[in-house]
């Protein structure tokens, strides 16, 4: 277990805390602010306990420039209407300079400050140690909230954890607690879904999840990749070429390892990539060579509902089809509605995902919706996260 902010004393010190506010933006206004909100808790429990507060974070890819539409002023704003307190806000292209260290220093209990856009730096992504000592000069611990950001060992996720004590924020307790439960101790029956795209991006979750599930369902574009594997023909359908062979392999050792593996028995197909396109249900085994799959069909619907009907756990990464087509949109929705009249434990992995259940209106109904889409993957795989494994043990 890693030590938080409730396991130090934090009154009178300042608090640098990574936190993840790459919001989407639009003509310079946020047109979503979970990410912001995400990290009230651990904002407000630092200030409520005397903490002087330092907030870092990246937006956007500037590639090591200050590019000024990727500057967090607009976070600044958001944060001090969420808060109802003034967020001091100093934009400059070094991120920390003479300036920001002398307001860092006269912060005072339950002041606030947030550093510009740390990816300004170029020495961020590359971890380097110089800008790690910069950032860490500021505080006397360190707070990592960004789950988001926490598979990435760059300066401000990981690097200052090399000058100053590191804890975690309640945001970063929550994704291990919810995320690590259910790989090492679940209730079962424990059922993962996956979907999306590439086959390849998720081989290495699939291998883990093999080892831990009592079911896996298949669906999204990736379904076609395992179609093939099993000599089925797939018209126009997406297809990770690339990775033909490894489905074939997952479905013997699904079969080996006595887990149920659930593939689409029908699909909804279409001839152009668009919402506008005709759309007609057909077999598996009955794809027309001049279609494409756009999502699972009303029988898989039925029986991937079923099954997860009777889960305990269960764990949801990548839509069932192309979601953000209203005429594409069933699979995904009647898994989003499945699990929301679920009393298992859900965990919905970010990404697509997350922004499927929202969409849909269940978000409030998951048990878990994780913020970090890459991250959440990396854990589901094993894979020991930089930004968590820096920090100190209870």
């Amino acid at each position: 277990m890693k030590k938080t902010v409730k396991d130090i004393d934090v009154k009178g010190k300042r608090a640098l805390v990574r936190c993840d506010f790459n919001v989407p933006m639009q003509d310079g206004t946020i047109t979503d602010d979970i990410r912001i909100t995400s990290a009230l808790p651990t904002i407000r429990y630092l200030t409520e306990h005397g903490a002087k507060v330092i907030l870092m974070s990246h937006m956007g890819r500037p590639k090591g420039e200050a590019k000024m539409e990727f500057s967090l002023k607009p976070v600044a704003d958001r944060l001090s209407e969420l808060l109802d307190q003034e967020i001091q806000f100093i934009s400059v292209p070094q991120v920390v300079d003479q300036q920001v260290i002398e307001a860092a220093r006269q912060l005072e209990e339950g002041q606030i400050l947030l550093l510009e856009n740390v990816r300004f730096r170029k020495e961020e992504t590359k971890n380097e140690a110089g800008f790690s000592k910069e950032l860490a000069q500021l505080g006397d611990f360190f707070v990592n909230d960004a789950f988001g950001t926490a598979h990435r060992a760059h300066c401000s996720t990981a690097g200052v954890a090399d000058y100053l004590p590191a804890v975690s924020g309640f945001l970063i307790e929550k994704e291990v607690q919810f995320l690590g439960e259910a790989l090492e101790a679940p209730q079962r029956p424990f059922v993962a879904i996956m979907g999306g795209a590439k086959v390849g991006d998720k081989i290495p979750v699939i291998e883990n999840l093999l080892k831990k599930v009592d079911t896996l369902v298949i669906g999204g574009g990736m379904s076609y990749t395992f179609f093939k594997a099993m000599g089925l023909e797939i018209g126009t359908s997406i297809l990770d070429a690339e990775s033909v062979e490894l489905a074939g392999q997952l479905i013997k050792r699904a079969e080996k390892a006595g887990v149920k593996l659930m593939l689409p028995v029908d699909v909804v197909c279409a001839k152009e990539f668009d919402n506008s396109s005709e759309a007609m249900t057909c077999g598996r085994d009955s794809i027309p060579a001049d279609q494409m799959g756009m999502d699972i069909g009303p029988e898989s619907i039925q029986t991937i509902s079923q099954e997860l009907a009777k889960a305990k756990t269960v764990v949801w990464n990548g839509p069932m089809g192309v979601f953000e087509m209203p005429n594409f949109a069933q699979g995904t929705k009647a898994v989003a509605e499945s699990l929301a009249n679920s009393e298992a434990t859900t965990i919905i992995g970010g990404g697509d995902s997350a922004a499927a259940v929202e969409q849909f209106g269940y978000g409030d109904k998951m048990t878990h919706i994780s913020t970090g889409g890459g991250a959440s993957l990396e854990f589901l795989e094993g894979k020991t996260l930089p930004g968590i494994a820096v920090l100190e043990e209870k």
